[in-house]
């Protein structure tokens, strides 16, 4: 009896602590719910999912933000600058504005232009390297989470559901258009530029470089958390795409990175080699492969759309071998940029000197090249006019680029582009540029043009032929030497 009495008692004492243990979980679920919805992120165990994009994206400057209306052309050239630098928000609000998300940017609606500067910023170390993120633990954990790391996130989601969307509505060769322009816009940040186009075709790092472990790169892949392709995903097929992966431009890339003199670079290349057994064996193959190559453009295509604003080229390297060489642009006779100007339609007569441009014919310049109008020709802009005009096909100006390149003049020194624009003006019939080759194939220039006598020759009577005095005396000397042998 006392048994049952005792059993009878405790009975509201129990109740009453399953009913505090009850109150204290659902307060413990109710804590965590508030704390991992307030970073915002839906990606998030129980975050919010009526959460606005607004409040998922990183903050943005007001200056960037705005409207801009009449100083539209202004904050895009302001934006360009720092996307070129790699600021990673800068390229994702570019990409934003070339998508013509808002009505005052369909002026400037480009899907090219917008899917290339997306894809820098999917591929921007800054957008995916954690800053200050904890261990969150189970269910989300206890600790604080790092708000800048999660609305990065949330911005390289939206990002790759972007790219994809507009690469799967482009053609193979718009595609290829924008893979080229990534690849030129990264060639110009030096090594850690190359780096990054490595690791875009790297099979060991996700689709844009990142971990592959990232949780962004998992959803492009359309895999779960441990790393097994889960068909309810389904990914983005279009956006992984754009850059195949192949061990042999991995470690081309990674090769370059290591000719700017990078020693962290050095390092990777290593890490590289050792990682599959196959990579090893790419290294002579590679190094005469890396000697040859050239950026896919001379410089950032200046295209203007409908809106007649260009897209303006932030890409001039830094460091004192290009400062050197821009400083000996003066050693350039003005006439070939007269030459230049005359070609692209600036001018109608060919200019002696800088003096003989007006304040509109330069501003005419500075506008195709969509820099700021200021009415004077800089160094820059000099080479920029020879650039422009060997792109759109002067062999004149072909050849003085050849010759620029190959004397470091304007240019930093750079035998396979030299070698590149001696070619295109060979194309056109160009005996000068003819005997420029058969130079490189008589020295032989290492990776750039194997040593040939026999190409050599061929070319130079080929200039001679066509009228180069040059080459005609020294193709006598050549006939001399060989009647010579003959009688011996």
């Amino acid at each position: 009896m006392r048994d049952s009495e005792a059993t009878t008692d405790e009975r509201p004492d129990r109740r009453g602590r399953r009913s505090a243990a009850a109150v204290g979980v659902i307060a413990l679920v109710a804590m965590l719910a508030g704390s991992v919805a307030s970073c915002g992120n839906p990606s998030l165990p129980f975050a919010g999912g009526g959460e606005t994009a607004a409040s998922n994206a990183c903050p943005r400057p007001q200056s960037v933000t705005g409207s801009e209306f009449n100083a539209q052309e202004a904050g895009l050239r302001q934006l360009r600058r720092a996307a070129f630098r790699g600021d990673f928000f800068a390229q994702l609000e570019l990409g934003t504005r070339y998508a013509a998300l808002r009505a005052t940017d369909k002026n400037i609606e480009d899907p090219i232009e917008s899917a290339v500067w997306t894809g820098l910023a999917l591929a921007n170390d800054e957008g995916f390297a954690p800053i200050n993120r904890v261990d969150r633990g189970g269910f989300g954990g206890w600790r604080p989470v790092s708000r800048y790391d999660d609305c990065r996130a949330w911005e390289r989601h939206v990002a790759y559901q972007r790219l994809d969307g507009q690469l799967s509505r482009m053609t193979m060769e718009e595609q290829a258009e924008v893979r080229n322009r990534m690849i030129y816009v990264l060639s110009t940040q030096d090594a850690d530029g190359f780096r990054t186009l490595a690791r875009l075709h790297d099979a060991l790092y996700g689709p844009f470089g990142e971990p592959s472990d990232n949780r962004e790169a998992r959803e492009a892949l359309g895999r779960n958390s441990g790393g097994q392709t889960d068909r309810r995903r389904g990914g983005y097929p279009s956006a992984i795409g754009l850059f195949p992966r192949n061990d042999v431009d991995a470690y081309l890339y990674n090769y370059l990175a290591v000719q700017t003199g990078d020693v962290g670079a050095y390092v990777l290349l290593k890490d590289f080699e050792r990682s599959t057994p196959a990579r090893s064996r790419y290294g002579a193959f590679v190094e005469a492969k890396a000697r040859q190559w050239v950026p896919p453009y001379e410089f950032y295509p200046n295209e203007a759309p409908d809106s007649g604003v260009p897209f303006s080229d932030e890409s001039r390297p830094r460091g004192d071998a290009y400062e050197y060489a821009l400083g000996r642009v003066t050693e350039l006779p003005f006439v070939h940029v007269g030459r230049a100007l005359r070609y692209l339609g600036v001018t109608e007569t060919v200019a002696e000197q800088a003096s003989d441009l007006s304040a509109r014919q330069i501003q005419t310049l500075e506008a195709m090249l969509g820099h700021n109008m200021e009415s004077r020709l800089s160094a820059i802009e000099m080479v920029r006019a020879i650039q422009l005009a060997a792109v759109n096909g002067s062999s004149e100006a072909q050849l003085v680029l050849a010759v620029m390149y190959s004397e470091g003049i304007g240019v930093p020194p750079d035998y396979a582009r030299a070698f590149h624009w001696y070619d295109q003006a060979d194309k056109q019939g160009s005996p000068e540029a003819k005997f420029a080759m058969s130079t490189y194939f008589a020295l032989g220039v290492a990776g750039v043009a194997d040593q040939d006598k026999a190409q050599a020759v061929a070319l130079r009577i080929d200039s001679a032929l066509a009228g180069f005095g040059p080459s005609a005396s020294r193709l006598q000397a050549v006939l001399a030497q060989v009647s010579r042998s003959q009688r011996r």
